[in-house]
């Protein structure tokens, strides 16, 4: 099983919406996985905001791909450098560390994780 950034067993981030790169509601990783989704955030619309900007809008429907958007509140595997990028502007939602993949620990450090804890 794969392990969180706490080192104890990954949990789940969210099944409603499904999330995850493998869509199975957690955030693992693998080979095919470019943008590395790791990171269990819980979406403020200030990210949401933040990330549209950033050319990844993530709050408008997409039916096509069975994506209803997100809004505040949602819980969502983001990409690592998406979240490392919002935080170093000051913009990063807050985390879910149980169900944040150990991956993460690459991109940013255990204190600056938690310093974003939901």
């Amino acid at each position: 099983m794969a392990q969180n950034v706490l080192g104890t067993d990954l949990e789940s981030c969210s099944q409603d919406p499904i999330t995850g790169f493998f869509r199975d509601g957690c955030c693992n990783t693998g080979a095919d996985d470019a943008g590395v989704h790791v990171v269990c955030a819980r979406v403020t619309d200030d990210f949401l905001e933040f990330s549209k900007a950033q050319g990844n809008d993530l709050s408008t429907p997409n039916p096509a791909f069975g994506f209803k958007g997100l809004a505040e509140g949602d819980q969502w595997c983001l990409c690592a450098a998406r979240w490392k990028e919002a935080f170093d502007a000051g913009k990063a939602p807050k985390l879910v560390l149980e169900a944040t993949h150990a991956a993460m620990l690459e991109w940013a450090t255990l204190d600056e994780l938690k310093s974003h804890q939901a």
